[in-house]
């Protein structure tokens, strides 16, 4: 049984990803800054789970984070870095508040998150109580997965967001690096490409303008279960409608 995290985790892709990943048997730590939501969602899920409220945006509570996990469930097998937010305004009016948010949500906190579980795929976890330390999962050094959530301004800056635009770019460079370099110690580094908007909760499930959440979780699971021989670095989703 493999231990996930899922930092950044609300109704829509997060949930879907916990939900799926839980089915799969995994047992889950929720990290988001809604503390009432991963509770409800944690309580829900058909595996062990634990909310573990984190501003993604603090160094400190990430950390403090990765040490709950350890505590609760034990060295860190999967990774998925889904946290994210959008200023939509262009240069003149983006203010530094907003474009600093941007990068420590989005490509500092991959990075944060990514060093401490790369610790535990690594073998180096702090902290992990000697009868959890490895319990059915691959914290004791064989490797992991770590999946970073991408969007179209990943690979094509969209006019008018540029804090988001620049947040996106980072985390696809943070990722190929990482794959290049923790590839040889068995650790899967892979970036998902939503090309397109994700059905928001409450729309209707016939909507083929959107990406199906459920399905997206689906194929992160998929990169999860990849044989390494073949593993994916880089994949692009989109909804199947005119123009895509």
């Amino acid at each position: 049984m493999q231990t996930a995290v899922i930092a950044g985790v609300g109704p829509g892709l997060g949930e879907s990803i916990a939900r799926t990943f839980a089915d799969e048997g995994c047992r889950l730590a929720l990290l988001a800054r809604s503390g009432g939501f991963l509770r409800d969602l944690s309580d829900d899920l058909p595996t062990e789970a634990v909310a573990v409220p984190t501003d993604l945006s603090e160094p400190d509570e990430i950390e403090a984070a990765f040490e709950t996990v350890r505590d609760e469930l034990g060295p860190v097998d999967v990774l998925v870095n889904n946290a994210s937010v959008a200023s939509w305004t262009g240069l003149l009016e983006t203010d530094r508040e907003a474009f600093d948010r941007a990068y420590e949500v989005g490509p500092r906190a991959g990075f944060l998150c990514s060093r401490e579980a790369v610790r535990d795929m690594l073998g180096e976890a702090r902290s992990a109580p000697e009868s959890r330390a490895n319990p059915g999962g691959t914290g004791d050094g064989d490797g992991g997965t770590i999946i970073f959530t991408g969007a179209t301004t990943s690979v094509r800056g969209r006019k008018g967001a540029v804090g988001f635009s620049m947040a996106k770019f980072g985390s696809r460079g943070l990722a190929e690096s990482m794959a290049r370099e923790l590839g040889p110690d068995g650790i899967h580094v892979a970036h998902v490409v939503v090309d397109g908007g994700i059905r928001p909760p409450g729309a209707s499930d016939d909507a083929d303008e959107y990406l199906d959440p459920d399905a997206i979780a689906e194929t992160y699971w998929r990169l999860v279960e990849q044989d390494r021989s073949a593993w994916t670095l880089e994949l692009d989703l989109r909804p199947h409608v005119e123009g895509f």
